[in-house]
């Protein structure tokens, strides 16, 4: 996997202002973001461009949960992170040993812990913004309608005004912001540990509870027990919370967006797009619908 010579760069100068070796580093993933391998069980991890303040939060949360004894990645201790490098952030990370995506049940016992703790005292997380990035994702998509564009933009803002007259007053603690089994992971031993928290903010619970359910409410890919093994687990079903309607629109919207967005370099991601927005749209009848995973 070749790395763009402006990630090596980069690394590089990291490198330089931290004494940390790069010397044969391997990528792991190179896109918006870049993750590297260096020596000694360390990963280093470039930022996209102006992300600087949600890798310091990153950064945050993580140090932030190994204090309160949460199984989390470990932010490389003893030095001060994020590295900035022109428009970038360079952060490093003890890395992760096997694992693999955590049960319901294991991401449903994480995130009831999660939002029992205290709020951080000694930095601030920004409110839960559900639409965040949205609207640069439908400008992005590359292949969709003029007529789905429209429709999409539209959506958004009809999900804007009912968040705005519907969310208020209601309980709030720090939420991950993107719960799922691919950021609550398992390893051999069963420990369960956190992951990315680029979204991680203050905001209402039941935000990270939508997740699931709309897997299994809205695209069927949980089955009735594995659903009921985290209702068990978190010990509240949010299919049952008076605003679960909200949230669940503005997760399909992202769930949507997020396809669109890859139907320039998947060649799947078109049609799944166009049939997403049309289940939206009220054309594909009832949930569930029959939506292929991405």
């Amino acid at each position: 996997m070749p790395a763009p010579d402006h990630f090596d760069a980069m690394l590089a100068a990291a490198e330089k202002k931290l004494h940390i070796s790069t010397n044969g580093a391997e990528p792991i993933r190179i896109g918006d973001n870049a993750i590297y391998r260096l020596a000694g069980g360390v990963v280093a991890r470039v930022s996209r461009p102006g992300r600087s303040a949600a890798a310091a939060k990153e950064v945050a949360v993580a140090r932030w949960l190994e204090r309160n004894s949460i199984p989390t990645v470990i932010a490389l201790p003893d030095i001060e992170q994020p590295v900035f490098v022109a428009d970038r952030a360079v952060t490093f990370w003890r890395e992760l040993p096997p694992h693999h995506e955590g049960t319901l049940l294991q991401v449903a016992q994480a995130l009831r812990v999660l939002h029992c703790l205290p709020q951080p005292e000694n930095f601030v997380l920004p409110d839960l913004d559900p639409f965040v990035g949205l609207i640069g994702r439908i400008d992005a998509m590359p292949t969709i309608s003029p007529d789905e564009r429209e429709w999409l933009v539209g959506h958004l803002d009809h999900l804007r005004t009912r968040h705005a007259e519907e969310i208020s007053s209601l309980r709030t603690c720090v939420v991950h912001g993107d719960a799922h089994s691919g950021n609550i992971v398992s390893t051999e031993d069963g420990t369960v540990l956190f992951l990315d928290f680029e979204r991680a903010a203050i905001g209402p619970p039941e935000w990270d509870l939508v997740s699931s359910a709309v897997e299994y409410d809205s695209a069927g890919w949980i089955s009735d027990s594995e659903y009921g093994s985290f209702v068990e687990g978190y010990g509240q079903d949010v299919l049952a919370w008076p605003h679960y309607d909200i949230f669940r629109d503005i997760r399909e919207m992202r769930m949507t967006c997020y396809v669109a967005q890859l139907a320039s370099d998947h060649k799947d991601a078109k049609g799944e797009a166009s049939l997403r927005i049309a289940c939206l749209q009220g054309r594909r009848g009832p949930r569930p619908w029959t939506w292929a995973p991405m």
